[in-house]
């Protein structure tokens, strides 16, 4: 009796093995990733994440969902996804607002303690620019003319208090000029003023100018990244003028709750990798102007504290105050 008592309770732990065996495929296979984009649809960085959602959907066999929660400088959206169960089902797009915002704001999350970090994916290339008609043919020429001129010449940017406002900020000290600067609510104004020379110059993505640069209604006079881009040769780098040190580059990875298990950390990290070297993807990331970087867990931890000193800098010579 006892044996057969034995066999018994062996069948049963085998058929319940089994049994969640089953389950734990036919959870895999119907599995969805919430993946929040703390911006409104449209723009460039949600036309990044559905890229990435729909090439990792198709290759591994889950469903990324993308979801825009908007609000407070991408506060909202960030905040949520903090809060959010730690299992690797919940993942947040990262742009450069995700430092800054912890520079120049007092929140209710932390961007080290409270996120792991997955991947940081691309990166945008930004460039100075001036209108067709400007005096300024250099980059050389426009910073003689701030240095004669102090707080006469006028640049445009995304602001206050964004990435790019810092960036001009930490290039103004190094330069040690005194040029003004002018927020608008986005890049597409940006684009608009110095399109129609109401600024001296303008800070923005490539991406957005690369028409009308192309048309001849603009001159860009410097890019902000390490080395040149192929569809600028003749544009000299930061590197190029003097200032190695310094970068114009916009932002986007990927974080997950705090606590998120190694395991699914480890997945995600794959995932997102493989998506950035598909053969699909590339020429979709050239097209919008972007530039694959892959570098995930540590490696991106390591970047953010860099970035967040960067930015932390920026603050103190702007003068930004804490809200």
């Amino acid at each position: 009796m006892k044996m057969f008592r034995a066999l018994g309770a062996s069948f049963a732990v085998a058929a319940l093995a089994l049994g969640l065996s089953g389950a734990g495929g036919a959870f895999a296979q119907s599995r969805t990733i919430r993946y929040i984009v703390p911006l409104a649809p449209g723009g460039p960085n949600d036309t990044i994440a559905r890229l990435m959602a729909d090439e990792i959907s198709r290759a591994q066999g889950v469903t990324i969902v993308v979801e825009n929660r908007a609000g407070a400088g991408t506060i909202i959206g960030t905040d949520m996804v903090a809060r959010a169960t730690p299992d690797g089902n919940t993942i947040l797009q990262a742009a450069g607002s995700f430092m800054v915002n912890s520079t120049v704001k007092k929140l209710n999350y932390d961007p080290f303690t409270s996120f792991e970090h997955v991947c940081y994916l691309v990166e945008t290339p930004q460039l100075m620019v001036v209108p067709a008609s400007s005096p300024y043919r250099t980059i050389d020429d426009l910073l003689k003319a701030a240095r004669a001129r102090p707080g006469a010449l006028t640049l445009a940017a995304s602001g206050p208090a964004t990435a790019q406002h810092i960036e001009f900020e930490l290039f103004r000290h190094a330069a040690g000029v005194d040029m003004t600067f002018v927020p608008y609510p986005g890049d597409a104004p940006t684009l608009t003023a110095v399109l129609g020379e109401q600024v001296t110059a303008a800070l923005f993505d490539y991406s957005t100018g690369a028409g009308q640069i192309a048309d001849g209604k603009l001159r860009p006079l410097v890019v902000g990244t390490g080395k040149r881009l192929a569809e600028l040769p003749d544009v000299p780098t930061l590197g190029d003028i003097g200032f190695p040190d310094l970068d114009w580059v916009g932002t986007l990875g990927v974080v997950a709750p705090a606590k998120t298990p190694p395991a699914a950390m480890a997945q995600l990290q794959g995932w997102f990798s493989a998506a950035l070297k598909a053969p699909a993807i590339q020429p979709k990331l050239a097209a919008l102007g972007v530039m694959p970087k892959g570098l995930c867990g540590a490696d991106y931890t390591a970047f953010l504290h860099k970035q967040f000193a960067e930015f932390q800098l920026g603050v103190r010579q702007a003068g930004i105050k804490v809200e």
